[in-house]
């Protein structure tokens, strides 16, 4: 399973520091990130690979909201996607 997630941010730089110091918290919690793509200045797209749906469900919940605060996330929109 993958899953595509759409960020509204604040700045692009201060978003992919705090993007990048939270991977370990992600990959912990079932999320392997695939690509990540940047639209302008205030749009982050990031693509995963998902082992576990209910672990990295229950992160994007939870643990989640301390990077959005700290990266300056505004919005985050999330679609779990299988092979069809």
């Amino acid at each position: 399973m993958q899953m595509l997630a759409h960020y509204t941010i604040a700045d692009f730089a201060a978003f992919k520091r705090a993007f990048d110091s939270d991977a370990e918290d992600r990959g912990n919690n079932s999320l392997n990130l695939l690509q990540l793509w940047r639209e302008g200045a205030t749009s982050a797209w990031a693509l995963y690979e998902v082992a576990d749906p209910a672990r990295a469900r229950a992160y994007l919940d939870g643990a989640a909201g301390v990077f959005n605060s700290q990266a300056g996330v505004s919005a985050t929109d999330f679609h779990f996607l299988e092979n069809a």
